[in-house]
């Protein structure tokens, strides 16, 4: 199933609003901060032995690298609303 498919109706709702570009961005940007979310959560419970109280390494490059992806959306969109 696709991305399209597995979320229609927040689509349909964002691109409405917001255009279809800007509309697909923002749910990708909820999506990328959901998966924020859930790492985090599991960063959590997975501490680093090396440098207690952060996330393991993978962990912490996940977290960067979603980051990224998010502020890469989020300049997109700033763009698009010019």
């Amino acid at each position: 199933m696709s991305a399209f498919d597995k979320y229609r109706d927040t689509l349909e709702r964002h691109e409405t609003m917001m255009g279809p570009s800007r509309g697909r961005l923002a749910v990708a940007l909820d999506l990328v901060t959901d998966a924020l979310a859930l790492v985090g959560q599991h960063g959590v419970y997975c501490h680093s032995d090396r440098v207690p109280g952060q996330p393991k390494m993978d962990i912490a490059l996940v977290i960067e690298q979603l980051n990224d992806a998010k502020e890469l959306i989020q300049s997109s969109m700033l763009a698009a609303r010019t």
